[in-house]
């Protein structure tokens, strides 16, 4: 089994995909006027209409209402995409700044236009670097 991806139900898929292109820097590829992927060495952050779900089992997915699923990305400073999100002309509401977690990574939370939680995260401590196969000053990307 492989992981592959994490879809996103949106009312607006274009300002959802807009968003995301710019926290990222990650270009979607459209597949379709419903449905984008935004697609990263290590897995793909799909972005599909409410329409997409009639495919699948209408009303499953609800937009906007996610209260217990955080999307994680591993980022190279986690202080610098703080400073580059916020000044953003779509800047996402940050519910934590840069903090130092017990666990040592040093995390930003935010939320997506549709209120989706989104973790920015860089290991810090040494058994954090350790866990993703990182020495001091060897970047993430």
């Amino acid at each position: 089994m492989q992981f592959a991806s994490v879809r996103v139900i949106t009312e607006d898929v274009r300002r959802l995909v807009e968003f995301w292109e710019q926290a990222t820097g990650v270009e979607a590829r459209w597949l379709a006027e419903q449905f984008a992927e935004l697609v990263t060495p290590s897995c793909t952050l799909a972005i599909g209409s409410v329409e997409t779900m009639a495919l699948f089992s209408p009303g499953a997915a609800v937009p906007r209402s996610n209260r217990t699923v955080i999307l994680e990305f591993l980022v190279e400073d986690v202080d610098r995409e703080h400073e580059r999100l916020t000044a953003l002309a779509a800047a996402p509401e940050v519910v934590q700044k840069p903090t130092t977690m017990p666990w040592g990574n040093r995390s930003l939370l935010f939320r997506d236009p549709d209120g989706n939680l989104v973790n920015f995260f860089t290991p810090v401590s040494d058994e954090a670097r350790a866990r993703f196969g990182k020495t001091p000053g060897s970047g993430v990307e």
